[in-house]
């Protein structure tokens, strides 16, 4: 096992620095971009630049990774909250890391003047409160994510240090998450092409929210602490991704091998796709948010096509400002030109925010007005030479709205909290009249090529908002900012697979370490333990399956359920289970009381019990060894008449019916069986075997029918 610094590892773990060696920044693409954003599928991959890295997080199914509490999600609404589960109030603040700066992403969420509610579930207790010290890794969930470095051939870490990540967001009540790098180096194939696994990591979820409000203070974000603390592995992979299809079957790759060992989560929201994107003449962008797998591609092609409308604007900007165009590669910027533009920038568009609240009083808007009796102000920033780029609402081939500029510093304002902005290229609309339009112009001393921005928002927020306004438009004379981002949801999916902006991209003053949890070495002896108990792929799972005696959809269903290892054991066990019949019971009664169901199925198969004693009997069993479990269903079946009926009470039972419904049969024919099996059953008190009276119903029908 190789031995790194935990500090140089997290701080070599970027886009930039995981390209691979071979990739020589002049060797990539210098010419001037081609492709129409209009049509975001035919952009050329190859031709822009492209890469991509995926970040996969995945629930562990163990206790939470420093308290031991359970892992348990209470699925409640803010108003269906139990009134003692207990509440408390905080604000949270950036801090320095121990190199003496501070986080850009802290920094911008400590200016949202916010406050956290936090809900204290049953599972979350004075460690998720952060009122006591965290206990040191959980041994199962270390286990877990070992194993799936052993999968992906990567290396592990021989001392796991702990380390704190910097999270202002109020979703940890300390402020910050706990993350553990476990193993490096590692390596998958998708495709028939290497995927390099850069980061293997452990950490603590989040908490959940579940709502936010405004308050004359500020905002109140509401968090439930019953997801906080939950273990997570983290999965980084290098910017290895070919194509925007690629990304896609290399999720779907890394959630494979996450899920062969059994010991992760299922379900909505369980795991969670982040895509690191970028083309040569745009930057890293980090898209969160990417749940349904089928949507992958279309969300890196609006990306790129986001990317490249941005860089065709930055220049656009920059001629009409008589400044050096933007290389196409961001390898070959210059930093005394942008520094250069960048103080231009500041100069043409100046952080001046105007109260017109008095001159647009009279405005007909019902937003407006209903917001201004509320107490809310309107403030207004110019956007010199800026009209007829920000752009209106437009779309795209596939009905996805297209980039613009607008839509951009709207984004911008609303991380501040606001609901939205209203911008010159834009207006007349929303009820804000042509002669609104011309009092804001006349109050603002705007020229005819200048823009303008309104906020509408209690006065500190609409502050901020404008704020980020005037910065966003700063930077449109660059290339895109190096950010994280949203994708766009609606009623739970993705609205088109466009994003919004999240938070700046975290640098490497988030992170410091962890004082309060030992280090902990992973010896030798543990890692050859784990080599040696590797579970089965899933391809080694199908082949397995493949040789039984049952049918394709019961193989696909047994492998989906995750239930072929109880499949096999029930076959290849003391009792010998026919395979059709065992894959049948567990599909149809799960998992939850896997003794009792088999101890069900064997006394069906040998005839001591009908099928009709199986609900009730596994219900009432107690989950103890197999052979008192069959001792007491058999007692129970006996007693309760649960008992098959022999052949020779089916066949008089069928003579019966038969000839009472003589003049039905000839009527119907064989379609008279199922009718008829239920007078029969109910003749038997449904002591008998269905495949058996079937067999011996059918018999008889074709004895009259062919008299």
């Amino acid at each position: 096992m190789v031995s790194y610094s935990v500090l140089e590892l997290i701080n070599s773990h970027s886009h930039e620095s995981a390209y691979p060696m071979s990739l020589d920044p002049f060797l990539r693409p210098i010419m001037e971009p081609i492709g129409d954003i209009s049509e975001p599928q035919s952009l050329d991959s190859v031709a822009l630049g492209f890469m991509c890295g995926l970040e996969i997080h995945q629930q562990l199914a163990t206790r939470k990774l420093h308290s031991r509490m359970p892992s348990e999600l209470y699925e409640l609404k803010l108003d269906e909250i139990p009134d003692d589960w207990k509440r408390s109030i905080r604000r949270l603040r950036a801090s320095e890391g121990e190199a003496g700066a501070t986080d850009v992403a802290a920094r911008f969420e400590q200016r949202r003047n916010r406050s956290f509610e936090y809900v204290q579930s049953p599972n979350a207790g004075l460690i998720e409160l952060d009122e006591a010290p965290p206990r040191d890794h959980d041994s199962e969930a270390v286990d877990v994510v070992l194993t799936m470095a052993a999968l992906m051939d990567a290396n592990p870490i021989p001392r796991l240090q702990a380390m704190r990540k910097t999270v202002v967001d109020g979703s940890n009540t300390s402020g910050f998450q706990r993350t553990t790098i476990v193993a490096t180096g590692g390596e998958i194939e998708v495709d028939s092409a290497k995927i390099g696994v850069d980061l293997i990591s452990l950490e603590e979820d989040s908490a959940r929210k579940l709502d936010t409000r405004l308050s004359d203070d500020g905002e109140i974000v509401v968090y439930n602490l019953d997801r906080l603390g939950m273990p997570l592995v983290e999965v980084a992979t290098s910017p290895d991704v070919r194509s925007p299809e690629h990304a896609k079957h290399t999720a779907i790759a890394l959630g494979r091998i996450l899920r062969d060992t059994r010991r992760v989560r299922r379900g909505l929201g369980s795991i969670r796709q982040d895509l690191n994107v970028s083309i040569a003449c745009g930057d890293r962008v980090e898209i969160k948010g990417c749940q349904d797998l089928d949507w992958i591609p279309l969300i890196i092609r609006l990306e790129m096509a986001r990317q490249l409308h941005f860089y065709r604007l930055a220049n656009r900007l920059r001629k009409n400002a008589s400044l050096p165009p933007l290389p196409p590669n961001r390898d070959l910027d210059s930093s005394p030109i942008e520094n250069r533009v960048a103080l231009s920038a500041s100069k043409r568009i100046p952080l001046e925010i105007i109260d017109l609240s008095d001159p647009l009083s009279s405005c007909e808007s019902q937003k407006i007005s209903n917001a201004v009796e509320n107490g809310s102000s309107i403030l207004a920033v110019r956007l010199p030479g800026f009209s007829g780029f920000l752009g209106s609402r437009t779309f795209d081939n596939q009905g996805a709205q297209l980039p613009r500029l607008g839509r951009e510093l709207a984004s911008a304002a609303k991380l501040a909290g606001v609901a939205g902005i209203f911008h010159s290229d834009e207006l007349p609309a929303y009820g804000i009249s042509d002669s609104d339009v011309t009092t804001a112009r006349e109050n603002l001393e705007l020229m005819e090529d200048d823009a303008f921005v309104l906020c509408v928002a209690p006065f500190w927020q609409a502050e901020l908002a404008l704020e980020s306004v005037v910065n966003r438009a700063r930077q449109a004379y660059h290339r895109i900012s190096k950010e994280v981002r949203n994708v766009v949801i609606k009623k739970g999916k993705p609205e088109d697979g466009t994003t919004t902006a999240l938070r700046p991209l975290p640098g490497g003053a988030r992170m410091y370490p962890e004082t309060d949890i030992p280090v902990l070495e992973i010896t030798k002896g543990r890692w050859e333990d784990i080599l040696g108990k590797l579970p089965l792929t899933s391809e080694e799972r199908a082949i397995r399956l493949s040789a039984l005696d049952i049918s394709a959809n019961q193989r696909e269903a047994i492998l989906n359920g995750e239930l072929d290892d109880l499949l096999i054991e029930g076959i290849e066990g003391p009792l010998q289970l026919q395979a059709r019949s065992w894959a049948s019971a567990l599909l149809d009664h799960g998992s939850e009381k896997p003794k009792s169901l088999a101890a069900a199925v064997h006394l069906i198969e040998v005839g001591k019990m009908t099928r009709d004693g199986l609900e009730k009997l596994i219900i009432e069993s107690k989950e103890e060894e197999l052979e008192a479990i069959i001792q007491w269903m058999t007692l129970e079946s006996v007693s309760r008449g649960l008992v098959p009926a022999d052949n020779n009470s089916i066949q008089l039972a069928v003579e019966e019916v038969l000839e009472e419904r003589g003049e039905y049969v000839r009527d119907k024919g064989m379609a008279a069986i199922g009718p008829l099996m239920g007078m029969v059953m109910g003749k038997l008190g449904g002591a008998a075997d269905g495949k058996i009276v079937s067999e011996i119903l059918k018999q008889n029908i074709n004895k009259i029918l062919n008299q």
